[in-house]
């Protein structure tokens, strides 16, 4: 969650930075950027949902006592 917070100031910086400057190459940062936060939710959800199928829970407690 904090990384996605993260992403979403740096787009906020280059947005500012990009009207400020009279620059399209900040809005192209920022749909990359878009793009890899995207991915990486899908693969969390990714995770989970597979992690579901097989345990048939998403208890924090048996999650982290995972070994293998």
């Amino acid at each position: 969650m904090s990384i996605e917070l993260m992403l979403l100031a740096i787009n906020l910086n280059f947005i500012i930075f990009s009207i400020y400057l009279d620059d399209t190459a900040g809005y192209v940062f920022v749909l990359f950027i878009l793009t890899i936060a995207a991915a990486e939710s899908a693969i969390g959800l990714a995770i989970l949902t597979i992690y579901y199928r097989l345990k048939n829970t998403i208890r924090m407690d048996k999650i982290k006592n995972i070994k293998s």
